[in-house]
């Protein structure tokens, strides 16, 4: 495995449910490349193909032979380096950075693609300057990271953040046990807030399968089902926040992942969670992601220091 001579040019790569995406940043942290294709669900060899061949023609595009951080649902564990927690199953038990290593023939970083989310967010993003910034992914599955004054809260078992997978904070009748998670577990928040379930939620309920952004016009249009799912997922989303700031007591909350784009999230919820923070006042804010759905990306690439 080659050592990197420094140049300063850092690729990040955000290995999402439906897209895998790469992204080059100079030594200023400016984009200079970018790239997304279909992530090939299912296909362990086929994702270390999509990663590397992304690597090498982002490369070859700039010119520059770059270090590589990796943002990925899930985490390695510490005590094997094997995948573990990954809704994209496949990953899991699977050497991902040694194979990745192997094939682009250098050290790289990996991490868990809310944690890069968070601290793309925290460095220049919606956070920037916030002590304490908590990163949610709503999209193919519910994620979470911390990052404290810039820097990815990461734990001893590498799992800070991961929200996804408690039970939904104060579960009404009907949400008990819950749906059934991949985890094994019911009731996880995962099975109740990524994009997923609530277009599911909403075909159980109108008997007809569309995407959330045609759920959220419908409700803007005065179909009173679609905003009676809205509705339900906003206080839903707004309980399980709340215990977030009880515990974490962020400044700032930043949405991430497919979800994120529906506006009236960022007006109800805030005036949802009240009643469930143990405080006579919520200073914490709701905010959309800065830099969009290539957040995460960005962070990946900033897992290596821009003087690296």
């Amino acid at each position: 495995m080659r050592q990197l001579e420094p140049s300063g040019f850092r690729i990040g790569i955000d290995l999402g449910g439906t897209k895998t995406e790469a992204v080059a940043l100079s030594p200023s942290s400016e984009v200079v490349a970018q790239e997304r294709v279909p992530t090939i669900k299912g296909d362990y060899a086929a994702t270390i193909s999509t990663i590397s061949g992304l690597v090498n023609r982002t490369e070859k595009q700039i010119g520059q032979t770059c270090t590589v951080g990796i943002g990925m649902p899930g985490a390695a564990s510490r005590e094997t380096g094997l995948v573990k927690n990954a809704n994209s199953t496949w990953l899991i038990a699977k050497p991902l950075q040694k194979d990745l290593e192997e094939v682009l023939k250098r050290p790289i970083r990996l991490q868990n693609d809310a944690n890069c989310f968070a601290v793309s967010e925290a460095i220049d993003g919606a956070g920037k300057d916030a002590e304490i910034v908590f990163g949610v992914i709503l999209g193919t599955g519910v994620g979470a990271g911390i990052a404290i004054r810039g820097e990815c809260l990461e734990g001893c078992n590498a799992i800070a953040g991961e929200w996804g997978h408690n039970p939904l904070p104060a579960p009404m009748d009907d949400e008990r046990p819950g749906p059934l998670c991949y985890c094994g577990r019911h009731g996880c928040i995962e099975t109740f807030l990524s994009g997923p379930a609530f277009e599911r939620q909403y075909a159980e309920a109108c008997g007809t399968e569309i995407g959330a952004h045609e759920i959220e016009t419908l409700a803007a249009s005065g179909d009173t089902r679609a905003d009676a799912i809205m509705r339900r997922y906003e206080a839903r989303l707004a309980r399980a926040l709340a215990s977030v700031i009880n515990i974490l007591d962020p400044d700032v909350i930043v949405l991430g992942g497919g979800l994120s784009n529906i506006r009236r999230l960022y007006d109800t919820v805030p005036t949802l969670w009240e009643p469930h923070v143990f405080s006579d006042s919520v200073r914490t804010r709701l905010s959309p992601p800065m830099h969009g759905d290539s957040s995460g990306v960005r962070g990946a690439a900033w897992l290596w220091p821009p003087s690296l």
